[in-house]
Order: structure tokens, then sequence, then C-alpha cells
């Protein structure tokens, strides 16, 4: 009888893909990957501005189980984001100051977790980014089943081992590996795009007919 428990090896990080997605706002990726990515319903539990950008490490767990989150702290690496699907319930912490005391010395970034957390002053005081769909004080249960590097789903958008973690003040997005650098050259040109608008609307250059020409595409 299967136990329910599979581990995968870990992927190993696309370095580069990660150094050049680095600093670039999560909308703006979300804009060039078609803005059909991004999460929904999870927010940073710190309260001053987190950024991330690194490679994810995948956990899917039971709702309230955290006992493979355990088993992934011993596989994490430097640079590492821990990306937890733990079926959106939030009446249970999957992790807190413990935990992230753990990954902290091991040397990750960020934690994502689709489920709630706990202790969140300690992620503030420690500044170790964690987003979450919850805040609970009730303890997990550590039973299992569970998943380790394999596919997940967190705030609604499907993340895969390897993926290229960018989160910030507005949300996450995972960028798969193979497109990074691609998607990493359209996001810096919609940057320097923006804020060449941006300096045309304060200095009284900004034009916004292209709204009339929408409108009239679409018979008004």
């Amino acid at each position: 009888m299967s136990s329910g428990i599979v581990i995968h090896p870990r992927h190993e990080p696309f370095t580069e893909g990660i150094q050049a997605l680095q600093g670039l706002p999560s909308s703006v990726i979300g804009d060039v990957m078609g803005r059909l990515v991004g999460t929904e319903g999870l927010h940073p539990v710190n309260r001053s501005i987190v950024t991330v950008c690194g490679h994810a490490f995948t956990v899917r767990v039971r709702s309230g189980d955290n006992l493979l989150i355990h088993q992934a702290l011993d596989m994490l690496q430097p640079g590492d984001v821990l990306v937890v699907d733990g079926e959106g319930d939030v009446t249970r912490a999957l992790v807190g100051e413990i935990m992230m005391t753990s990954a902290r010395m091991q040397g990750a970034l960020a934690f994502v977790i689709d489920g709630a957390v706990r202790d969140v002053d300690a992620f503030e005081t420690h500044k170790f980014p964690c987003w979450a769909r919850g805040v609970n004080l009730r303890g997990p249960y550590k039973d299992g089943p569970g998943s380790i590097n394999v596919p997940v789903t967190v705030g609604g958008m499907m993340v895969n081992p390897g993926d290229i973690m960018v989160g910030d003040g507005d949300g996450l997005v995972a960028v798969p590996a193979e497109r990074a650098l691609d998607i990493a050259t359209l996001a810096h040109e919609k940057v320097a795009h923006e804020q060449a608008t941006i300096q045309d609307i304060l200095h009284g250059r900004y034009s916004s007919a292209w709204v009339g020409v929408a409108l009239k595409q679409k018979g008004h």
C-alpha cells in the first residue's frame, strides 16, 4: 500500500535566469507573460517591503499537516524559495518561527505558503519574506502524506520545481527557467517604456489618444 509520500530529487537552479530577472516588478513580468500568471489571495506577512527572486523548491501537503515541509527544510540550499501548496487551508499554521529559522540558516530566501502561518512578528524581525493566504496561531499535524519537488498550485498559479519565483508587494509570478532570459528582456523593455510614459505625464507630454482609437474600433 502506498504511503502517499513522494520525494523527488531537487532541480538545479538556473542562475543566469535568476540574475536576469532580479529587481524586475512582478506586475511587469506578469504583463509580458500574457497577464495570465500570478498569484491571487496570497499576501506578504511582512510589514516592511519585501522582494525576492529565487529558485522554486516545491512541496505539496495535506491541509493542516506539515510533515513533508520538515523534510523539505533539510533539502533546502542557498537561493531556494520554499513554495508550499497547502490546499489553501487556513485553519492551522503550516510554518512558524522555528521552521523559518531553519530555512534561513540553510540560506533559503523566502516562504510562499498557500495556507496559514504563525509567529508573523518573527518574519518581520528577521526580514525573512513570506507570502501566505492567512495567519493562524493553531499548530499543524505531522502525519503526512505529501510530496516534494512536484508541480504545485499556489494562489491559483502553477509552479514547477526549478521555476524562478519573483515576489514583491504586489504578489508572485513563477517563470519557467527555459523562458527566463526571454521574459527578462521583454520585462526590461516594458519597464523602460513605463518609465518614459511617467516622464511624459510629469512634463505634460502624455497623450491618451489611444483610448479614442480603441473605443472607435469597438464601435463607440
